[in-house]
């Protein structure tokens, strides 16, 4: 539709345009998930809600407020600290799990087929090692392609489904229990299988499912486990505990707590205050030390000391002594770093455009298909991977001088760790003495390990050689990141990246004559400018790598490299998480909006059909609303019939400043037309308050002022203003359509936990024998409330009365129906809202707003219309 925009009459290639004319608004597009094929965009999905993040304070919560005292306090703060470093200590073992594994396996693997190699390489059999490598490969890739199966949210890294979560946006499935043992063992299964993944990507969404679980002490996959923890029965405090795990994930995989912490204040947390951030730090701190405690034990058998803070060491970098003209970088590297950048950035975009394309095709041509077609293509990548690794390494490698020991002057206990894991590594197929095989040391070893060959190694890589390596493993990297099975993008980017740095180290030694330059740096450098290019994250992982290398004069360069190789990348398209968050068709709330936005109001996005609740409201209502409907929370509000004269003038409705065509008061009506045709076999008692007393309400004077009316019956909340009848087919449209005056918010879950548990009272009795939920009674199924569906309506007297006002939150976050867009956005975003009911200067409801209405899609959809009635 962007051609259309400028001119009133115009044909785009799926629709003309005239004036107002369309054919397919993208609010119905939207709705029938088609795609506008001109960008190729898919539409944010109608079905993603958002967390309840704000506090309800209703009649229950207040009854708790009034119980807690200074040492109730201090004993729930004590509890949640507890709980988050419970969090840490558990996502730190979960890390641990993976990491042995992966090794143990690994090592299985590459010595079976390294012997034989070794063997065959004498007696030309090398097909029957191929054969070996293939056999594990393919065992390990399908076992976790099984566990996707099970869990379908399991699949990818999980990044982007948790910066979602943190957004604000409930993503079904996504932190539950068996989503973390499908994550877990399946990432272990892949990386083990020769994929070019990573396990550290799928640690951050482990963390998070820990985050999420652990202060709940119930599961859904387990029933039987059911213990009587009453804390944290929230939104509010599982998205907390979410972003302390995800958190703890970074700081697991990289030994990177601070970066951990800004990962998740950067990537996602929408709200955010300076106790969390403890909370966050300490988690992330917790998971560190953890893993650093048990991995240093079992790998070199010192506990109590800590050599290897993460699941991924870069290992120190240091110049050999013998070198003196070696330095780390100087200022003149810094040119060359700049444009490293806009190469990172510009290598990024690429990927991320490719990968895209691969995603919309998976979508369109293997999602759709039985599922058995998502693992034979899981196989097939598999297949295709091992045969080139395997074909490479034999054929494309270069015979390269190993340096001694002696040459490289390292004595340092951290750096001949690193040293060792180095010259362990090298990989000398059809190589003679003092040689090595290039290409296999690159392919034929685990990508932590080739990491620390392009960090560290001080003998030479053929630039023939890196190129080749670069180029084979960004396209099959990108065919990889996608397909289902666990995987992360981290360690593929960083060792894609490295060998483009060694590239260019070998270019400027080589070919330009800078012998100052240190190899290791220009590695790092690449890498960073590669991920940077590609997931497009700044400040966080500034710092995971200034961590991770344990050495803080990288610093300026890593942050110059990261923000010009996001700069660049921008340019052309997004980061790949944000790439597939709206493949997924998630509403995504941005940091903020364009400032063209300011020229729409609130007036122009919000949603004006309500379906609203009394506040005395029988049963069979209550159930023909929740049943007839999939909102998630409902305006409670009175029908003011003393203002109605006032609304009506000409051909417009004017309420407070606000102007209404009469056509967008059709919906309005239409909607209350469908719940009377609904309600016909009612008594018209159904649509009157049926509170205990009843407040009659006189005809006000035509001159009098509506405001002072509101501001005289302050004292009586909830007056019977409701119509004398039952809505009528012959009713005006100043009959049909009532002002309604708002009271407050009811969620849906609270309505249904109401009816399960009986809450109601008969029309012959006051609403005071109405039996009290206590708060715990109303969270008691958090998170998974019990379905209008699977009420067992012979158990309901339909006649019964429900009062639902010491349940509703009476004091929603409310905007003026003139609040600028920017302003309602960063409302709605800052606090985490859910609903945000837009009521004018007199109380009135005449609108919600909602995260779809706040999606740069659907105000980009009413900028146009505005700009088409100007």
């Amino acid at each position: 539709m962007a051609g259309c925009r400028g001119s009133l009459c115009c044909c785009c290639r799926w629709c003309c345009c005239c004036g107002e004319r369309e054919t397919r608004t993208p609010e119905e597009l939207t709705i029938l998930g088609e795609t506008q094929e001109e960008e190729d965009e898919i539409l944010p999905r109608k079905d993603y809600e958002s967390l309840d993040y704000d506090r309800c304070i209703n009649d229950p919560y207040l009854e708790v407020l009034e119980t807690v005292d200074s040492k109730k306090s201090r004993r729930y703060e004590a509890v949640k600290w507890m709980v988050v470093f419970a969090i840490g200590v558990c996502t730190g073992l979960v890390g641990l799990f993976v990491d042995f594994f992966v090794r143990l396996f690994t090592q299985l693997k590459f010595g079976v087929v390294q012997t034989s190699v070794e063997e065959c390489s004498q007696k030309g059999c090398l097909a029957l090692s191929l054969l070996e490598l293939l056999g594990f490969n393919l065992i390990f890739v399908f076992l976790g392609s099984l566990l996707v199966l099970i869990e379908p949210v399991a699949a990818g890294s999980g990044i982007p489904e948790i910066k979602c979560y943190l957004n604000g946006v409930k993503v079904p499935g996504i932190v539950r229990l068996r989503t973390l043992l499908c994550k877990a063992f399946g990432v272990l299964f892949s990386v083990a299988g020769g994929l070019f993944v990573g396990k550290e990507g799928p640690m951050i969404h482990s963390g998070a499912v820990v985050g999420a679980g652990l202060p709940q002490f119930q599961s859904i996959s387990f029933r039987k486990i059911q213990v009587n923890f009453p804390y944290f029965r929230s939104d509010r405090d599982k998205r907390d505990f979410v972003s302390a795990g995800a958190a703890a994930g970074i700081a697991a995989a990289f030994g990177a707590p601070i970066g951990g912490t800004l990962f998740s204040l950067e990537e996602g947390s929408s709200f955010w205050n300076q106790g969390l951030t403890w909370k966050v730090l300490f988690c992330s701190m917790s998971a560190t030390f953890t893993l650093n405690f048990f991995r240093s034990g079992i790998q070199f058998g010192s506990w109590g000391s800590f050599h290897l803070p993460g699941l991924l060491s870069f290992g120190e970098f240091k110049c050999s002594d013998s070198d003196k003209k070696c330095h780390l970088w100087t200022a003149v590297d810094l040119g060359f770093f700049i444009v490293m950048g806009v190469i990172g950035g510009l290598l990024g975009a690429t990927f991320n455009c490719l990968n895209k394309r691969l995603a919309k095709y998976r979508m369109r041509n293997v999602h759709p298909k039985p599922k058995l077609v998502r693992v034979l293509e899981s196989l097939l990548v598999s297949l295709v991977t091992t045969a080139v690794v395997f074909v490479a390494s034999m054929v494309l490698g270069e015979c390269r001088q190993m340096l001694s020991s002696s040459q490289t002057g390292n004595d340092s206990f951290p750096l001949q760790v690193a040293s060792e894991d180095v010259n362990s590594s090298i990989k000398t197929f059809f190589c003679p003495n003092e040689t090595y095989n290039d290409m296999a040391t690159l392919f034929f070893n685990p990508q932590e390990s080739a990491i620390l060959q392009l960090f560290h190694q001080d003998g030479t890589f053929s630039p023939v050689t890196l190129a080749l390596f670069f180029v084979l493993y960004f396209l099959l990297a990108c065919w990889t990141y996608g397909i289902s099975v666990p995987s992360g993008l981290f360690v593929p980017s960083l060792l894609c990246g490295a060998a483009f740095g060694r590239l260019v180290a070998n270019v400027l030694k080589s070919y330009i004559g800078l012998g100052h330059i240190y190899s290791g740096t220009f590695a790092l450098i690449g890498a960073a400018a590669f991920l940077g290019g590609v997931v497009r994250m700044t400040i966080s992982l500034t710092v995971i790598l200034i961590e991770s290398t344990n050495e803080i004069t990288y610093g300026l360069p890593i942050m110059v490299t990261l923000m010009v190789a996001k700069w660049t990348g921008d340019f052309f398209n997004k980061g790949i998480y944000d790439i597939h968050v709206g493949l997924r068709g998630v509403p995504l709330l941005e940091w903020e909006t364009e400032a063209e936005m300011d020229k729409l109001r609130a007036s122009d996005i919000m949603e004006p059909n309500l379906t609203y609740v009394y506040p005395h409201t029988r049963i069979q209502s209550l159930v023909s609303i929740l049943r007839t409907t999939v909102h998630h929370a409902f305006p409670v509000v009175t029908e003011n019939r003393g203002n109605e004269k006032e609304f009506m003038k000409g051909n417009q409705l004017i309420s407070n400043n606000i102007k209404f065509k009469k056509s967008s008061i059709l919906t309005r009506a239409g909607e209350q037309r469908r719940r009377s045709q609904s309600m016909k076999s009612y008594p018209s008692s159904e649509l009157r308050n049926m509170c205990d007393e009843h407040v009659a309400s006189e005809e006000p004077a035509e001159k009098e002022d509506l405001l002072q009316q509101m501001l005289e019956r302050r004292y009586t909340p909830y007056p019977n203003l409701y119509p004398d009848q039952s809505p009528s087919e012959d009713w005006t449209m100043e009959e049909r359509f009532r002002p309604l005056t708002f009271h407050g918010l009811i969620l849906r879950s609270q309505l249904v936990t109401l009816l399960v548990r009986g809450v109601c009272y008969s029309e012959s009795q006051s609403s005071a024998s109405q039996p009290r939920l206590s708060y715990a009674e109303m969270a008691e199924d958090y998170p998974r409330y019990p379905d209008i569906h699977d009420l067992d309506l012979t158990l309901l007297n339909p006649r019964m009365i429900v009062d639902v006002t010491p349940y509703m939150n009476p004091s929603p976050f409310t905007v003026s129906p003139n609040t600028s867009v920017s302003q309602v956005f960063n409302l709605f975003r800052t606090m985490g809202l859910r609903h945000l009911p837009v009521v004018n200067a007199v109380g009135e409801i005449v609108g919600i707003i909602t995260r779809h209405n706040l999606t740069y899609e659907f105000l980009q959809a009413r900028l146009r219309q505005h700009y088409q009635t100007i």
